[in-house]
């Protein structure tokens, strides 16, 4: 595979995940009826800086925070070679007549939101869902779904790949733009 180009990196990075916490305070205020859900498995390291973050803002956590699993609500979980590992759920919360932020890191075809959407059915029904994108990938949408927040928008060919490196998995903060998918 070749070389990735660093489209987003370090300082920008930070200001990037900032500035959506930003825009999250200003919409929601106190984050009374308010929970945040990260997507398994990497929408979870976004919504955990989110959380954070917005946690040393606020002064205190006042939101219900959440992980959820959607493996086996993929429309393509019975298609691949290869049986799909699932994550775990963590959700000691039901979302019934809440505001939920739902958290993924790469928006791309929508069929992720989908899954998780229908996920979400068994927490109960929400007054509300909004959707936090670090990157929405403009072009090749399946579904109409779009992000309420984006922290970048990437117009990028079908055979273009978006890959997010975190700090906690690979040392570093970065987004990367290959110009082909990423072999599996």
């Amino acid at each position: 595979m070749s070389k990735g180009k660093v489209i987003i990196a370090d300082e920008r990075f930070d200001l990037t995940i900032e500035r959506l916490c930003q825009q999250l305070i200003e919409r929601y205020g106190d984050f009374q009826q308010v929970c945040i859900i990260g997507i398994q498995p990497r929408g979870v390291l976004l919504a955990d800086r989110i959380n954070l973050r917005l946690c040393e803002l606020l002064g205190a956590k006042t939101f219900s925070y959440g992980k959820l699993d959607i493996t086996f609500y993929r429309d393509d979980f019975r298609t691949r070679g290869k049986p799909l590992k699932a994550n775990s759920t963590d959700m000691d919360f039901l979302i019934e007549d809440k505001e939920v932020i739902l958290i993924d890191d790469v928006l791309y075809t929508g069929r992720t939101i989908q899954a998780a959407m229908t996920a979400l059915q068994h927490y109960g029904r929400p007054a509300n869902i909004e959707l936090l994108t670090l990157i929405d990938r403009r072009f090749n949408r399946h579904l109409p779904i779009a992000s309420d927040y984006v922290g970048m928008t990437v117009d990028a060919l079908d055979e273009a790949y978006v890959k997010v490196e975190w700090k906690e998995t690979t040392g570093r903060d970065r987004i990367l733009l290959f110009p082909e998918k990423e072999p599996n």
